[in-house]
């Protein structure tokens, strides 16, 4: 990774609920020179901010769901997973990597239309670890799943 998207005025602006309807995405193999990884580009994630204090991305709720017609739990994990692990790998800096140690999730509410929002924000950012909290909402704001992910950063 090489440092921080740098936000544009508009990026900046994203209200607090990191309703994205105004921004396009991050061109993430511009950006990193390679994609967001097979999973996330599968389950059509996009991201619409990127840095180690606070990153924003969507996520359809159609193909993302369970039997029941509602987000699968594991959706909402692959989420928040891969917007604490960039946000820690943003942080880590060229030589270093984050990889995640731990993850947790209480899902609260579900979607079955639209797409859900997950805005990640920094809890620590550590020399070895990283702590980020990720709360995912449909698009009225209601939380969905709160996610938190511990990251330790080594040598390449």
């Amino acid at each position: 990774m090489t440092g921080a998207h740098k936000a544009t005025a508009a990026e900046r602006a994203t209200p607090a609920n990191g309703t994205t309807s105004a921004l396009s995405p991050i061109d993430m193999n511009a950006l990193f020179g390679r994609g967001s990884g097979a999973l996330a580009e599968r389950m059509g994630i996009e991201f619409f901010e990127l840095s180690p204090e606070r990153s924003v991305a969507t996520m359809p709720v159609d193909g993302n769901t369970q039997p029941f017609g509602i987000v699968h739990g594991g959706a909402y994990v692959v989420l928040a997973e891969s917007l604490g692990s960039f946000a820690a790998n943003i942080f880590a800096g060229a030589g270093r990597v984050a990889v995640g140690i731990e993850v947790s999730a209480s899902h609260t509410g579900s979607a079955s239309s639209g797409t859900v929002t997950g805005v990640c924000t920094a809890i620590k950012l550590g020399r070895t670890l990283t702590v980020h909290e990720i709360a995912i909402s449909d698009a009225s704001g209601r939380r969905l799943s709160t996610v938190r992910i511990t990251n330790f950063i080594k040598d390449l």
